[in-house]
């Protein structure tokens, strides 16, 4: 008989807090959600108000029978799964399963998993919060309604195996109409004219903007050969000088969003990585000489708040390793539809530096924890201070002008400097000392021919920020989002970009035309509104879920009698068949592309498609073949192993390094 059953998610949580509460508290793992709609049926009564028909997950059995042991044996049963949205669901489902009263105090949530917040937490437990769960029912019944009434449809008219959903459905839709932005783009030509001048041996470059003080822009050689011809004997005089100081704020701490994007450019993590790895962090890593212990706050959240502890803690932290002069006390603004029941994403313990526990880390932990310690600490930062300097210069008549800056104080950007998407690099500059009326010599004008370039596809990270600022999903659901369009392969990864397949295309078209609704970027936005206020208790989830069905249930009536059925174009290669002879086509299966004769069934002749390098094999000189394991790692082997050569490496081989005999 123990005092307390206190039931958490996952394995490592439970052995973190089992560690502080210690005595006769027992600490178990639920493994996730025990309870969830059926697989293989809708398993929502539409004709019953949308009642949910949940059933115990298959494969939990034991779970389930050993959680319900245990809670008779316990005195009291505490409910402590994640403290969102879907830990409260868990919870609810658990309180279900093992017959607790939902209306008794038997819940408890725990943004940081330190001794002190666990120990507090557990004191004063509250009753399940309806709203939080009726929030997260009325998001999995749409959602399931979504993609169990279209992807029959897609199975009809495009092939087996497809599916829809209502947040993944625009994403395809952004990555396929930006695509076909880069396809329509149409370049224009442009010309920079920059001047390298000097004053004795200091050199600057400046830029042609205007003539006559008025701004002109360059579209063909010929209006630039008449410049640099008015400029051969013009004589370069400084007409003024601007000196300034421009400062740059910190960033604020991370949320889920934030996390993902800057994990994303700095570090190229997947989104399902930085979640996972994240996750780890929250529930527990067995540091030397302390055990297992959480290092970062809950890091699903979209908050930037944190707590006074904190802010102290960084305080005294900053001024020991920098000095009075680099600390701030900074607080952030968080946006408007935040759920502020978090605080951002920060270090729990800011005395464990990513240096003094390096060695009780995983490699992908230190580079996670490195940049969630770094991003908190330079939050609470000073001020980094630049000297600029903007020298406006005339020459027959034309404008140029330069620009330099140099760094007066680093403050935050001694610690941390956030990343975007396509930045330019802020670089220190030099400017020679000048004034006003001062002739320069020309050393030389070039002229530099460029042409527009089309919007960049999407990287997860730009993905994610767009996502998130139209108000698209959660910052929970961008990682399964994002991995399901890729295995469905409604899209390709190259490098980072995110590519709309064939596929793609053609399913987004089909949803575009037959259900506008669904993949709006409005609606799916409007319904994350809906879903907030549920949460809060001024909207009732099954009219939510009433209002939406009415006009959808017309849409799916109508696609399923007006929608043809749709071919999708091979893509053929240049590799014939072994068996016929006819070109083989490239097909999609559970593993990735393969090749396929394309008179099947009479030719059912299959092989595997190989990615190739452009380098020898550095022991025979054969083609060197990319290959993925189980788990997507790439590697390297010779096509002629194991025939006549063992070469295989993780690390892509590089030109001129052969072993093979001359």
């Amino acid at each position: 008989m123990s005092d307390r059953l206190i039931i958490v998610e996952s394995p490592a949580k439970a052995g973190t807090i089992k560690k502080f509460l210690g005595g006769n508290t027992k600490v178990v793992a639920s493994m996730g959600h025990i309870r969830d709609l059926p697989k293989s049926k809708l398993g929502v009564n539409i004709e019953d108000n949308f009642e949910p028909e949940y059933i115990n997950i298959r494969g939990k059995g034991d779970l389930i029978k050993s959680l319900k042991a245990d809670a008779k044996k316990a005195k009291k049963v505490i409910l402590a799964t994640d403290p969102d949205r879907e830990g409260e669901a868990i919870a609810w489902h658990l309180a279900n399963i093992l017959q607790i009263d939902e209306d008794s105090k038997c819940r408890v949530t725990f943004n940081e998993i330190t001794e002190n917040t666990v120990k507090e937490a557990i004191k004063e437990p509250r009753k399940l919060d309806k709203n939080l769960i009726d929030a997260q029912q009325a998001r999995r019944v749409l959602d399931r309604i979504v993609g169990y009434k279209i992807s029959p449809i897609l199975w009809a008219k495009v092939r087996r195996g497809l599916s829809a959903g209502r947040v993944q459905s625009v994403a395809v839709k952004l990555i396929v109409d930006r695509e076909e932005e880069i396809e329509k783009f149409i370049p224009e030509e442009y010309w920079n004219v920059i001047a390298q001048l000097s004053k004795k041996k200091e050199t600057l470059d400046a830029k042609l903007y205007g003539k006559n003080n008025k701004k002109i822009e360059l579209h063909s050689k010929e209006e630039v050969d008449n410049i640099l011809k008015d400029l051969e004997q013009a004589e370069f005089i400084v007409k003024d000088i601007k000196k300034s100081e421009k400062k740059r704020t910190p960033a604020p701490p991370f949320t889920t969003s934030t996390l993902q994007q800057e994990a994303s450019r700095k570090l190229s993590f997947t989104l399902k990585k930085t979640m996972s790895v994240a996750q780890g962090l929250y529930e527990g890593v067995n540091v030397e000489g302390k055990g297992s212990i959480g290092l970062i706050t809950y890091m699903r959240t979209d908050s930037t708040r944190i707590s006074e502890v904190a802010r102290l803690a960084a305080k005294k932290q900053i001024e020991q390793m920098y000095g009075k002069a680099y600390y701030e006390n900074r607080y952030y603004k968080t946006k408007e539809d935040a759920q502020d029941a978090h605080e951002a994403i920060r270090p729990t313990y800011i005395d464990l530096t990513p240096e003094k526990i390096k060695d009780s880390l995983t490699k992908e932990q230190y580079k996670l924890y490195s940049l969630i310690y770094n991003r908190f600490l330079a939050s609470q930062m000073a001020q980094a201070v630049f000297d600029t300097v903007t020298v406006e210069i005339e020459a027959n008549k034309y404008n140029f002008r330069a620009n330099g800056q140099s760094l007066k104080f680093k403050g935050f950007i001694a610690l941390y400097v956030e990343t975007k998407d396509n930045e330019e690099k802020e670089e220190n500059s030099k400017i020679p000392e000048l004034e006003e009326g001062e002739k320069l010599k020309k050393e030389k004008i070039e002229s530099i021919q460029s042409f527009t370039e089309p919007p960049p596809r999407y990287t997860e990270a730009s993905l994610v920020k767009t996502l998130e600022e139209k108000g698209i999903g959660r910052p929970s659901t961008y990682s399964p989002t994002i991995t399901t369009i890729l295995e469905r392969r409604y899209i390709e990864k190259e490098k980072k970009q995110l590519i709309p397949t064939e596929l793609g295309k053609v399913v987004n078209k089909l949803l575009v035309d037959s259900f506008a609704g669904i993949v709006s970027e409005k609606f799916t936005a409007e319904m994350e509104n809906e879903f907030d206020k549920i949460a809060v208790g001024k909207q009732e989830w099954k009219k939510v879920i009433k209002d939406f069905y009415t006009p959808f249930e017309k849409d799916l009536e109508k696609a399923n009698k007006e929608v043809e059925h749709i071919k999708l174009a091979e893509e053929v290669t240049d590799i014939p068949c072994d068996n016929c002879g006819r070109m083989m086509v490239i097909k999609y299966g559970k593993f990735g592309k393969f090749l396929a004769c394309p008179g099947y069934p009479e030719c059912k002749n299959t092989k595997p498609l190989v990615d190739t390098i452009d380098v020898p094999c550095p022991k025979c000189g054969g083609k060197i073949q990319v290959r993925k394991t189980k788990k997507r790692r790439t590697y390297y082997i010779c096509e002629n192993n194991p025939k006549s050569c063992d070469y295989i490496s993780w690390n892509k081989p590089k030109k001129g390094n052969s072993n093979k005999e001359k």
